[in-house]
């Protein structure tokens, strides 16, 4: 069985608790490895380990710290089809997505970050009055970066390359649920000779080492990603201590369509919108609006696709959704359907736990599920399921289903279906949601702000965004 080791200071040690976590293969519902359960001692370890690296880090040269970055993006590369088996047996997902969208993805994150780096620059402001300001950026010393367990590589690199590629030292925390890539991860950092205590990687409870990393006070700024309750946990403790945040959070998206969309490429990308990853990713469409001269057409052939979906062995490339990440996941999901039908819902098909056989008889599965006939302000529709679990239902005009669309405390993701461009742009100014694609899904441009509004967070990933909240802005006026 898989010992998973903490990362600190360039080696992989123990937890000082001496104590382990079941992780689970959610496919087979059995322990396949053991997690170290740290503590604060463990993150203080850590820090002291950040701390020391820090002025050979950010005072290394940018080209040598965009090579060992690129070095760490070639590692991912070369391990590729190693971590996308653990991603798959970790997480639950299919194996072909773990290979087609996370670690390529977790790859592309540290390379565009490497070169990044080298091209990131400040602006200067020339005066009347005979003088010149120009901008310094500094990384900011030792950041904490907590990342969630529905992409675990995917968005754990997302956070942690722009941090490092910005100059800082990173104490960071995957999930405890899915902490085996994070731990590939520290095995290829040592490989790509990132210098000892710049990436610290400390596994666990969130309860110990993510609330550690809160409350420690030389850990001066936060990028978290996860539940908006945990967010605004984590907030409460942060923000008395001055420390800057980034809470990427929770979403409950709308994907919008009229009558005069592309009708197939909308119908197959609203079908990976709404159950990729077995519907637990955060920009999921879980709430789907259909203009009335179309709703019987596309639940007719929404639904009949919907039940041609094969859940099935992750491990297999028929497959087309794997395990839910956890059984009390699993369960939550299935309370969510139960409130569904109590809130007068029409289960059009799924709805029910999938019982496999042979490997993965004990698994977590769950039939992909549509459901009709709720009203837009019942708590199936307002609240975040995270599953595989869609409602649809009719509008008739714009301002109509702007109202639905905004109703909730959510404002991530949502995505827009016409042909009609002065509508497209109409409807994208009104919707309170920070990423709008229109006629597609999932489409990225790393070079873009990421984030969302409302409850669904604060501050903005991606980009410049990602590498101005990893630095600290100074003004430097000089007179002429």
């Amino acid at each position: 069985m898989k010992v998973i080791s903490n990362y600190i200071n360039g080696q992989l040690i123990a937890p000082q608790s001496g104590q382990y976590i079941d992780v689970y293969d959610p496919s087979v519902g059995e322990v396949y490895a053991k997690l170290s359960d740290s503590d604060n001692r463990d993150v203080g370890q850590a820090v002291q380990a950040a701390k020391k690296a820090f002025p050979v880090w950010s005072g290394m040269t940018t080209e040598k710290r965009s090579a060992i970055l690129l070095k760490i993006a070639q590692g991912i590369e070369a391990n590729f089809e190693k971590l996308a088996l653990a991603e798959s047996i970790d997480n639950g997902k299919p194996l072909k997505l773990a290979q087609e969208v996370d670690i390529p993805r977790a790859a592309s994150n540290f390379h565009f970050f490497a070169t990044g780096l080298i091209h990131f620059a400040s602006e200067s402001h020339s005066m009347e009055e005979g003088a010149i300001n120009y901008t310094l950026r500094t990384p900011i010393g030792v950041v904490g970066c907590i990342s969630p367990w529905n992409l675990p590589l995917y968005l754990f690199t997302w956070k942690i390359a722009p941090a490092l590629a910005a100059g800082n030292c990173v104490v960071a925390k995957p999930s405890e649920i899915t902490p085996m890539t994070a731990f590939l991860l520290s095995e290829i950092c040592i490989e790509a000779g990132l210098p000892a205590g710049v990436l610290n990687i400390v596994h666990g409870y969130g309860n110990k080492v993510g609330q550690a990393i809160a409350e420690h006070p030389q850990i001066t700024a936060i990028s978290f990603t996860g539940g908006t309750v945990t967010g605004a946990h984590i907030a409460k403790i942060a923000a008395p201590m001055f420390k800057k945040l980034s809470l990427e959070l929770g979403g409950k998206n709308p994907a919008i369509i009229f009558a005069d969309c592309n009708y197939e490429k909308m119908l197959d990308t609203v079908m990976r919108s709404s159950f990729a990853n077995q519907g637990q990713i955060c920009l999921c469409g879980s709430r789907i609006f259909v203009e009335r001269p179309l709703y019987e057409k596309f639940k007719l052939d929404f639904v009949q696709r919907t039940a041609q979906l094969k859940v099935g062995d992750p491990l297999l490339e028929n497959s087309n959704l794997g395990a839910i990440v956890s059984e009390p996941h699993m369960n939550k999901v299935l309370s969510y359907i139960d409130l569904a039908k109590q809130e007068g819902g029409t289960i059009l098909t799924g709805g029910k736990r999938v019982k496999l056989e042979e490997r993965c008889k004990n698994g977590w599965f769950l039939e992909p599920t549509v459901i009709e006939g709720l009203s837009y302000d019942c708590r199936t529709n307002q609240e975040e399921i995270f599953g595989p679990v869609v409602t649809i239902m009719p509008f008739d005009t714009e301002e109509e289903v702007l109202m639905y669309a905004n109703s909730t405390q959510y404002g991530l993701a949502s995505s827009v279906w016409t042909e009609n461009l002065s509508r497209a742009h109409r409807i994208a100014a009104e919707l309170k949601t920070g990423i709008i694609w229109t006629n597609c899904w999932l489409l990225r441009d790393l070079r873009t702000p990421f984030g969302g509004m409302k409850n669904s967070g604060v501050g903005r990933e991606g980009g410049w965004e990602a590498m101005r909240f990893f630095t600290e802005a100074k003004n430097v006026c000089i007179k002429y």
